[in-house]
């Protein structure tokens, strides 16, 4: 099973190395020390430790969410907005993710989308590819 150190699992959670360090410190996530010294963190701990933050982050589903078949939901701000004549591309910022929507322009406008406005981009695809990194 892999292991990660601080840094990694930081930059995976999209937090600080700080931020790892309390919660490590605070008995919320498992760690060790590896043969010089540094903390790591047990894949498969990683793993269940990210689901239970992510549901932490989201807590239990609100009205609007319980109406859509769209499960993956990233929460962000949107951080481009450009118009055509017909269609429109939004950007969204969630965390260290970028998410680009293309959309009508109608329905940016009837939403009012606009730069600096918090916004929930939902995916959902019939693919999801997965690289092994």
């Amino acid at each position: 099973m892999r292991s990660y150190t601080i840094g990694r699992a930081a930059r995976l959670l999209g937090v600080s190395s700080d931020t790892v360090r309390r919660w490590a410190d605070a008995g919320r996530i498992p760690t060790h020390r590896d043969e010089a010294g540094k903390r790591i963190i047990e894949g498969a701990d990683l793993a269940v430790f990210s689901v239970a933050l992510a549901a932490e982050a989201h807590g239990p589903e609100d009205e609007e969410s319980a109406y859509t078949t769209a499960r993956n939901a990233f929460p962000g701000i949107i951080t481009a907005v450009k118009l055509g004549d017909i269609a429109a591309q939004v950007e969204v910022q969630a965390g260290p993710h970028r998410l680009v929507s293309l959309l009508t322009r109608e329905a940016v406008e009837e939403l009012g989308l606009a730069v600096g406005m918090e916004a929930v981009a939902r995916v959902k695809a019939t693919n999801v590819h997965i690289d092994r990194v």
